[in-house]
């Protein structure tokens, strides 16, 4: 895709601000024709720029209390137990996010469960029986402070607008 003008960002940003706002709604905001905005959208959504369009849910009010940052140092790398953990993990809907990391670690995953014996049981069905795991090291979140799946697409991103 070619590079993403002001216009384009300022469609993302509100997207991620509102994923149910209509066309209509996102061109009046806008001051675009809503066939103009409808394209671009679409544009924004063809090149994978827009990969879907989803609710944002309340882990707590869920009953997952338990949100516990998971680094996994493993002893083989190969091809196949690489790509058997790919497909454990992947199949894991407790597994919010995993990361290929540097440094200590060579995974990173971010698990939810109900509490911590919930959390307990995954560590022994699921971690503690991945191939090739040497490690598994556990830090729990106390206190979330921010969580946000938004992308600064207008803002400068490093720099918070007091």
């Amino acid at each position: 895709m070619d590079a993403l003008d002001k216009m384009d960002a300022a469609i993302l940003d509100r997207l991620q601000q509102d994923g149910r706002l209509s066309n209509a709604k996102l061109a009046e905001q806008l001051s675009l024709s809503e066939a103009t905005c409808w394209r671009r959208q679409k544009r924004l959504e063809d090149c994978g720029a827009i990969k879907g369009y989803q609710a944002v849910l309340d882990r707590r009010i869920l009953g997952f209390g338990v949100m516990a940052f998971v680094q996994i140092v493993c002893t083989q790398h190969g091809e196949d137990v690489t790509a058997a953990f790919e497909r454990i993990i992947q199949a894991c809907p407790s597994v919010l996010s995993c990361h290929n990391t540097t440094g200590e670690a060579d995974f990173l995953l971010i698990v939810v469960a109900r509490d911590l014996d919930d959390y307990s049981r995954f560590v022994d069905t699921v971690l503690r029986k991945l191939p090739g795991v040497a490690s598994i090291r556990s830090n729990l979140s106390l206190r979330e402070m921010k969580a946000t799946n938004r992308l600064p697409v207008l803002a400068d991103p490093y720099h918070a607008s007091l």
